[in-house]
């Protein structure tokens, strides 16, 4: 999640015969503020202007400067921008840019109700948190991660709750903030906090989801919409979901906002189960916060990501991935959980080597523990430049902050990684490609538009089998089966969760590494 400001988009047809030479453009707009949505939404708008290669909106901070350079699109102007200047980048011919620069302003302008309804895209005006309302419990906190931290210790000490939706927030001021909120008797979810649900309230990248009885506990956004999706899906529903960020089981934070949480959630009498998501966390914290959960007087569910995470510890369960987290809840509260998915026929691509292209951090990290010897990554995306991957096994975050500096996160906008994808579908590496897309509040209004187009422009016989699943649930503004059949129309095969879909991608690329060279196994079916 980047709330750095800054957008990017290029296009990809080819420059007519009868254009004009093209030239590069950079106009600074000095102290002008703008949402990194919104500017991605200008930026979509300019580069579909006729005459116009490249446009790039985005804050003249030193990572954008170095992804415009990279691009070919910085100029002496931009160079000597300010980090709180806006840099309008443009290269295409002399008529259209200075047409697409007269556009600048309106678009900038466009208020957020102009955005389609659900979109989440819209322009945020930052504003300090100077005083509280008395009535008000909790702050949402999306500023560039810089000055985060004195947003959210200020919301702390006016005694509200934090919820830091920005990254890039220092690691020993996210040590400060959560010794505050500990002091105050608060929580502090974040920094890099993508998904909370209180009291029937979403936050961030959150599901429609059924109000119920189970507690959840997340150092993981898309793991805990993941887990949370399936218990929906399975008839349970969701009485609080309380996000911590990412590093919060690192052991330099050392479990503080967890831990709070399994105080809040143990003494909550509505709450019967407890589960627990976490990326890998550190031994020595993993072992401190399992202490803690084994004294909670009611089940826990712990999804600790890794092969060798499964036991039990009296009312413990500790599971190594999301499938079986869902799973071991729904055991835990007396359900039968659904039967196990038996994954269709599919042959491998040509290639050897799987290319994961995931939006969901957590799903990444699943995929990894499955193939510890793939590459995790490669060069960040430049509008213009082609993407090299690797000659191995490739598994991708497409929301880390290498790939969302500058750029708002891939579920809100489908650029970086539709590039990434068509690379892989043409690479004759590829055995096989994996693809999450994530539904709910905040993400785009069509996530597998974006993906089945690039899967529209090259026939399914040739190119490598697509496999997907889809996150969320049918209340959610997009829809799980309509997502899902544009993704089966384009020719995506399905899974149902993130843990088969990996497993399933794990076997096909065994599969290709087994058979000779330059063949493909013409024996099974899809």
């Amino acid at each position: 999640m980047e709330p750095t400001p800054s957008a990017t988009a290029a296009r990809t047809a080819p420059e007519s015969a009868a254009s004009t030479a093209t030239h590069t453009t950079n106009s600074v707009r000095r102290d002008a503020y703008a949402d990194s949505v919104a500017l991605m939404r200008a930026a979509q708008h300019l580069t579909g202007l006729a005459g116009i290669d490249a446009a790039s909106l985005v804050m003249a901070t030193e990572p954008n400067l170095g992804l415009l350079a990279d691009a070919g699109l910085l100029t002496d102007e931009g160079r000597a921008a300010r980090p709180a200047d806006l840099i309008v980048a443009l290269r295409g011919t002399v008529e259209a840019v200075e047409h697409a620069l007269d556009e600048v302003p309106a678009l900038l302008d466009q208020p957020a109700q102009d955005a389609q309804p659900g979109s989440g895209v819209g322009e945020m005006v930052p504003r300090a948190l100077v005083e509280a309302d008395p009535a008000t419990s909790l702050a949402l906190i999306s500023t560039p991660g810089p000055y985060a931290a004195a947003e959210a210790l200020k919301a702390l000490r006016l005694g509200m709750h934090a919820f830091v939706f920005s990254d890039n927030v220092p690691l020993d001021q996210e040590i400060r903030i959560k010794q505050e909120a500990h002091r105050q008797g608060l929580l502090a979810m974040g920094p890099d906090c993508g998904t909370s649900l209180l009291d029937g309230i979403p936050l961030g990248f959150t599901n429609a989801l059924r109000p119920g009885r189970i507690g959840l506990i997340g150092a993981s956004g898309t793991g805990l919409q993941q887990v949370s999706c399936l218990l929906d899906a399975a008839g349970e529903g969701v009485r609080q979901m309380i996000g911590t960020g990412g590093r919060d089981l690192s052991a330099e934070v050392g479990a503080r906002t967890t831990l709070d949480a399994l105080d809040l959630l143990d003494a909550d009498p509505g709450c019967a189960l407890i589960v627990l998501v976490s990326k890998p966390p550190a031994p020595d914290v993993a072992e401190r916060v399992l202490a803690r959960a084994a004294r909670v007087d009611k089940p826990v569910v712990a999804a600790f990501l890794g092969p060798d995470r499964a036991a039990s510890r009296g009312r413990v369960t500790v599971v190594g991935t999301l499938r079986d987290a869902a799973r071991a809840a729904l055991t835990a509260l007396g359900a039968t959980p659904p039967p196990a998915w038996t994954p269709p026929s599919v042959s491998p691509g040509r290639g050897r080597h799987l290319r994961a292209l995931y939006a969901g951090g957590t799903f990444a990290y699943e995929a990894r523990q499955l193939l510890p010897d793939a590459v995790t990554a490669v060069r960040p995306f430049a509008p213009g430049g082609d993407i090299a991957l690797p000659e191995r096994h490739l598994v991708l975050d497409l929301g880390d902050d290498a790939y969302t500096a500058g750029r708002p996160h891939p579920m809100i906008d489908p650029t970086v990684r539709a590039a990434h994808l068509r690379a892989a579908l043409h690479d004759p590496n590829t055995a096989a490609v994996v693809l999450d897309v994530v539904l709910g509040h905040g993400a785009g209004p069509d996530p597998a538009a974006a993906l089945a187009a690039e899967l529209d422009q090259v026939p399914v016989s040739e190119r490598p089998p697509v496999l997907a699943f889809v996150v969320g649930t049918e209340r959610d503004p997009q829809g799980t089966a309509a997502q899902r059949s544009r993704l089966a129309q384009a020719g995506a095969h399905l899974a149902p969760t993130s843990t088969d879909a990996a497993e399933w991608a794990v076997a096909l690329t065994d599969s290709a590494a087994h058979r000779p060279v330059g063949t493909r196994d013409l024996t099974s079916t899809g």
